[in-house]
């Protein structure tokens, strides 16, 4: 495994190399000033970076008056990945910050690979039941939590209510629902208005993981793919194909024509997708009002709703960090509980926490008038301590192509067995099974 890593990080050298040789001085600018500062990787200057500074506010502030966070900007959490990767294969941790930001479907291929660029986080006075367990699923190994929660990747469900009521429907009628149900509504609302009730990046498809996980179950299942043998997984992929061959689903050819051509072109009259998708649904001024959020239906339907997540990223302290508990404290006293963190994170850079208490403050239960005054910030926090927890793997990334390439297949004229067992023989070549 720390071969093929290896190999993916040289086909980008020279991009790692620059990173690489800059992160030693950023990092040591971070501990050279005393006791007061720590250095961060992060990414998206309009999301994530807002959060640390509203944590920062929030430390000097109730805290430590001379406190400095050095929020070291990177282009994207690839750059994170191979600046880790890089240290490792080195053995020289010293070129890593404090901390990093990273991404929860890739954390625990990297503490396992490289035990000694981490810091286990069990001492830190944080109160773990206060988060929703699915988060913490990603970022606990071996029985010990390793990260701390930035932002909430539960999926939302999200209608345009205006167009559901031309069609005869209310957002009720879509919550709770079986499947079966939501493709009988699709086809209704595509044949009155011709737009889809559903759309996704092909090249990218995550709808398969979303749904199994709503159902409880994973694409994997004791760290083997579990693809063809697993009967849910066979039942929801024959209802996304049944749901693309009767318009109720628009298959974006890539994430651009997802996000640009169906959302914002205004293709569609519902999105699911995590929660970080609000951002792109908001882009069209002219539908402000007309939208809701709810549940994901279900395969059983009959009032049964269905949660899922999708993405989403925790701050992490490396094997570098020269001051421990400094940044432990501050890790605990502001995205470990602050509703003064959370709410900053909030309204300055719409991230949404997973902290159950933090997302009981004012801030979080206001009514959002784009989403015809639903407090839908409160809403996707308690959405978010539902959903179940399923066995997560390294390889998520390359099930989620390999599934993606087999639904195109049964589109094209394979049956759903034969595709799906191509998929897993693929996928377990990929893992060396």
């Amino acid at each position: 495994m720390k071969k093929k890593m290896m190999s993916v990080v040289l086909t980008g050298a020279m991009a790692v190399s620059m990173l690489a040789s800059a992160a030693p001085a950023m990092a040591a600018e971070g501990s050279a000033t005393g006791d007061h500062t720590l250095s961060v990787y992060a990414w998206d200057a309009n999301f994530n970076i807002p959060a640390l500074k509203a944590a920062e506010a929030d430390y000097k502030a109730n805290v430590d008056p001379d406190f400095v966070l050095n929020i070291i900007e990177q282009s994207g959490s690839s750059d994170v990945e191979n600046a880790v990767t890089l240290a490792a294969s080195a053995g020289d941790y010293s070129q890593l910050p404090d901390i990093v930001l990273f991404q929860d479907h890739y954390i625990q291929r990297y503490v396992n690979d490289y035990p000694d660029a981490w810091v286990a986080l069990d001492d830190i006075d944080i109160d773990w039941s206060d988060f929703g367990e699915e988060k913490l699923s990603y970022s606990t190994i071996d029985g010990a939590h390793y990260g701390v929660p930035v932002d909430n990747g539960t999926a939302i469900f999200a209608y345009r209510v205006d167009l559901l009521e031309e069609c005869g429907y209310t957002l009720d009628d879509v919550t709770g629902i079986s499947w079966d149900e939501f493709i009988e509504i699709g086809k209704n609302v595509y044949e009155k208005t011709g737009k889809y009730l559903l759309s996704m990046d092909g090249s990218g498809n995550d709808l398969p993981y979303m749904l199994l996980q709503a159902e409880g179950v994973s694409q994997f299942k004791d760290g083997e793919p579990y693809i063809t043998e697993n009967e849910t997984m066979v039942q929801i992929i024959t209802k996304i194909v049944e749901m693309i061959q009767n318009n109720v689903l628009y298959l974006g050819n890539d994430w651009s024509d997802y996000t640009d051509q169906t959302i914002v072109g205004d293709m569609v009259a519902g999105v699911m997708n995590g929660n970080w998708i609000i951002p792109t649904i908001e882009q069209v001024a002219e539908n402000s009002g007309k939208w809701e959020i709810t549940t994901l239906p279900t395969l059983e339907g009959g009032g049964k709703e269905g949660y899922a997540a999708n993405g989403g990223s925790s701050l992490y302290i490396t094997g570098n960090c020269q001051n421990v508990d400094l940044a432990k404290d501050f890790l605990a006293k502001t995205f470990g509980g602050s509703t003064e963190t959370y709410d900053a994170a909030l309204t300055d850079g719409g991230v949404i926490t997973c902290c159950v208490s933090a997302g009981q403050s004012d801030v979080y239960n206001a009514g959002v008038e784009y989403f015809n005054g639903q407090p839908i910030y409160a809403t996707i926090v308690e959405m978010g301590s539902h959903v179940i927890p399923v066995e997560q793997n390294d390889y998520h990334y390359p099930c989620r192509t390999y599934i993606g390439t087999a639904i195109q297949q049964i589109l094209e004229g394979a049956d759903v067995e034969s595709a799906l067992a191509d998929a897993e023989s693929q996928l377990r070549f990929d893992m060396g099974l």
